[in-house]
């Protein structure tokens, strides 16, 4: 989606060309008059030489901004993509400490406080890990704009299966603190 000041400089790039255009016609017009004039015919020539390089370069001038216009927008595209991999990986990194917050609470505090809450501070992490896995993967792959970047994205398989996989080990810790 095209911001009102990327608007803005479309239609003055625009506006530019059509100019540039009205120049070349312009600058023909000339050259074709000089032609008739037989006392000052070569000045005038030259004029509007100039004339027809000064649009040509206006033109360059031109499409250069466009290009510029669309590399900032791949690029933004990219710096989009990175931000939703960060945001991935700290749900996943998240996750995994809570997983293991789950299994220590377990081991560490076993002979230190009654069992019940030993079990229910497990299950409690333990089920909060379950939940980044889930929210991180859910969160890469729904409710946002694709980007068309120029990064190689991470193929959404990968993901399922590497988040299905901590989930099924998540539930596999789960059983084994209860049923301990």
């Amino acid at each position: 989606m095209a911001t009102p000041i990327e608007k803005k400089a479309v239609k003055a790039q625009e506006k530019l060309a059509d100019s540039a255009e009205t120049l070349k016609g312009s600058a023909g017009s000339m050259k074709e008059s000089a032609k008739t004039l037989k006392g000052s015919a070569h000045v005038v020539a030259r004029s509007a030489k100039t004339l027809v390089g000064s649009a040509d370069t206006m033109v360059e001038s031109t499409i250069a901004q466009e290009s510029s216009a669309d590399r900032r927008t791949k690029l933004a595209a990219d710096r989009t993509l990175l931000a939703g991999e960060r945001t991935y990986a700290a749900w996943m990194r998240t996750g995994l400490a809570a997983l293991a917050a789950g299994i220590g609470a377990r081991a560490l505090l076993d002979k230190l406080v009654t069992p019940w809450l030993v079990i229910s501070a497990s299950i409690v992490l333990l089920v909060f890990a379950e939940f980044c896995f889930i929210a991180g993967v859910w969160r890469e792959l729904t409710g946002k704009e694709k980007p068309q970047p120029d990064a190689p994205q991470i193929p959404a398989w990968l993901l399922v299966f590497f988040n299905g996989f901590m989930v099924l080990l998540g539930i596999a810790v789960l059983v084994g603190i209860v049923t301990r």
